[in-house]
């Protein structure tokens, strides 16, 4: 395992992100999670080798200490995937200013927090930064309209990941605004179009088919590009 690649998956205790884990681990990878309670790992505590941090992506406190238990590590991975439904219904009318600010700050803005501090570990060349975003973010895309919210808040995703890109000024570096398809998930619905495993292992061979391939690219987990 000494040549191992090593993955840091943000947002692992249940759904998508588990279903990365599980992928990864099945691989080959080393793996660390990060969980909001890693007393209460949920699933994730059964995938072998993997090491459990804690993270609650809203934190700055908890995001600079993450950063500082994780320095001079590098990874060939790091995929941000927690993310947030936001208020139901989402009634433009009725929706408070707090359930707003709390599911542009979970889906947008703590996204980038996490990517700043972690980005200078990603490996120089191959390495891939990956976030979970949605085809709902694409401002062309007339579907969903009854969660106009999200929508709104994955575009703001879309939107800061490009800023970021071009803060960087780092063209070698890959970066991945991934929709894993409509997922059989606590968020997706029982009658959602395909189940974790279906899309974690495509967005798994999509990154690793992405690695080496500088930019930034808007994909979903059959490697199809997507509209902006």
């Amino acid at each position: 395992m000494a040549d191992a690649k090593h993955a840091l998956i943000i947002g692992a205790s249940r759904g998508l992100g588990l279903g990365l884990v599980q992928r990864l681990q099945e691989d080959g990878w080393s793996i660390t999670a990060t969980v909001r309670n890693p007393q209460q790992p949920g699933a994730l505590a059964a995938v072998p080798g993997v090491h459990i941090e804690q993270l609650e992506m809203n934190d700055t406190a908890q995001l600079d200490g993450l950063k500082q238990r994780l320095q001079g590590q590098v990874f060939d991975l790091v995929f941000v995937n927690a993310g947030v439904m936001g208020p139901l219904p989402q009634d433009l009318e009725s929706v408070h200013k707090d359930a707003i600010g709390d599911l542009f700050m979970t889906n947008a803005v703590a996204p980038i927090r996490v990517a700043r501090r972690l980005v200078g570990q990603v490996r120089n060349g191959s390495g891939v930064l990956a976030f979970m975003s949605s085809v709902l973010g694409s401002v062309t895309v007339p579907d969903g309209g009854e969660l106009c919210l999200y929508k709104a808040s994955k575009a703001a995703l879309n939107s800061m990941i490009n800023s970021f890109v071009v803060e960087q000024q780092r063209p070698d570096l890959c970066v991945l605004a991934m929709h894993p398809g409509w997922v059989k998930t606590d968020m997706g619905g029982e009658h959602a179009e395909i189940d974790v495993l279906t899309s974690t292992r495509g967005m798994l061979e999509q990154i690793k088919a992405q690695s080496g391939t500088g930019g930034l690219r808007f994909i979903n987990y059959k490697g199809e590009t997507l509209t902006w």
